[in-house]
């Protein structure tokens, strides 16, 4: 990573602007509730604006972050790949903006698909101007690299990495969550067992829960970072 890759991407309040553009909304999305793609996507940027409005760190998570970025070598710069078509992005990256307003931390913003979605695997390198990141940035199961979102990686002022949040928080089991929700119930048809898991999933997003799982993600990256500058 370099200062100028870096400077390259979005401020919140720029990527908010973003979702709700036609630019945006004319690319290909996801809706886990229908579990199916739409295009053109659902316009997420109100929904982002309040989550960031109402989101808030405890005081110990602020107090830690602002600690930590004082110390040499401590987080100065998050770079964050998210697309707003996914719940995770939806639920983390508001939290992100405030863990960097709270740290003094520069945030920067990049899409990860192109016109379409990135269904499985990665991009070619160059087929799309945030390729590089998202490749460079790949999740990693079970020996295969993969595109995912969101990603938030964590470096000092001179671009060393710290840390890297991946997708959720561990304490979050969402295959498990979701499958469960998904899963048929005894009597139900497979149109029945759709709509019904993803009327469920609807009312799981907008249950407390996204909240409790969001702090679980500001705690994890915090100790991470505590843990790193500890131990380096």
């Amino acid at each position: 990573m370099t200062p100028e890759r870096f400077a390259r991407g979005m401020t919140f309040a720029d990527y908010v602007k973003f979702t709700g553009s036609p630019e945006n909304l004319g690319r290909e999305g996801f809706d886990v509730r229908r579990f199916a793609l739409v295009h053109p996507r659902l316009d997420w940027s109100q929904f982002l604006a309040e989550r960031y409005a109402r989101a808030r760190l405890t005081d110990g998570q602020a107090a830690a972050i602002k600690q930590l970025a004082a110390q040499p070598g401590g987080p100065a710069k998050i770079l964050i790949i998210s697309e707003d078509w996914s719940s995770d992005c939806r639920r983390d990256v508001p939290y992100l903006a405030r863990l960097a307003e709270a740290g003094g931390l520069e945030l920067r913003i990049f899409i990860r698909d192109a016109d379409t979605m990135q269904r499985k695997g990665l991009p070619d390198p160059g087929a799309h101007p945030n390729a590089d990141l998202v490749r460079e940035y790949a999740n990693e199961k079970n020996g295969q690299k993969f595109a995912t979102v969101p990603v938030a990686v964590f470096f000092t002022r001179d671009f060393v990495e710290l840390h890297r949040y991946v997708e959720y928080p561990a304490v979050y089991q969402k295959d498990r969550v979701l499958g469960a929700l998904r899963a048929a119930r005894a009597g139900e048809t497979e149109e029945q067992s759709k709509a019904r898991g993803g009327r469920d999933i609807g009312a799981l997003l907008e249950s407390p829960f996204p909240d409790v799982w969001a702090h679980a993600a500001i705690a994890e990256i915090i100790s991470a970072l505590h843990e790193r500058l500890l131990t380096s």
